[in-house]
């Protein structure tokens, strides 16, 4: 296991992060270990249990960020669904798409790009949407937060360890 969840000082899930960075706040006595994995860590000086889950000292206040953009951020804000086809797609048979081009002046914006499967993305090429019959499922907007896990992210297929702390926040 190569990650570890990350918990508020009331236990409700913030987080997932490297174990690297869990054992980081351990040092700095910022979280405690509250789930441990069957795996150790090992240094020349120090053998430690690999942390599974650990929990923030003190209350920290999340302020909201802007939203990365990046292609995994585009397709849980359009829920992996081409927005023109509006058909469910796995991430190997997405990509995005600019509504208005960039040769017609379209920017690489929240608002100006949308998730779009190949076959259709293919289809629209470097055109209009009115050129070739599309319409949008929704109009594409700059998300102002995403889900802790993206939809893809199954609680099932967390480690055992996690399961009691994200039913809890279910």
């Amino acid at each position: 296991m190569d990650h570890t969840l990350l918990l508020s000082s009331g236990y409700e899930p913030v987080k997932i992060i490297s174990w690297r960075k869990a054992v980081r706040l351990w040092f700095l006595d910022k979280v405690e270990v509250v789930e441990e994995y069957d795996e150790v860590i090992r240094s020349p000086s120090l053998t430690l249990p690999l942390p599974a889950v650990v929990k923030l000292h003190r209350y920290v206040k999340f302020v909201p960020q802007r939203v990365k953009f990046s292609r995994q951020n585009l397709f849980v804000r359009d829920n992996y669904t081409c927005q023109y086809c509006q058909k469910s797609h796995p991430p190997s048979q997405l990509t995005y798409d600019h509504v208005v081009p960039r040769s017609y002046g379209g920017k690489t914006t929240w608002t100006n790009i949308v998730t779009a499967c190949k076959r259709c993305n293919h289809k629209k090429g470097n055109q209009l949407l009115h050129a070739v019959n599309f319409n949008l499922a929704r109009e594409p907007v700059e998300p102002k937060w995403l889900p802790l896990f993206s939809p893809a992210f199954q609680t099932e297929s967390a480690p055992p360890v996690w399961r009691t702390y994200l039913e809890r926040a279910s």
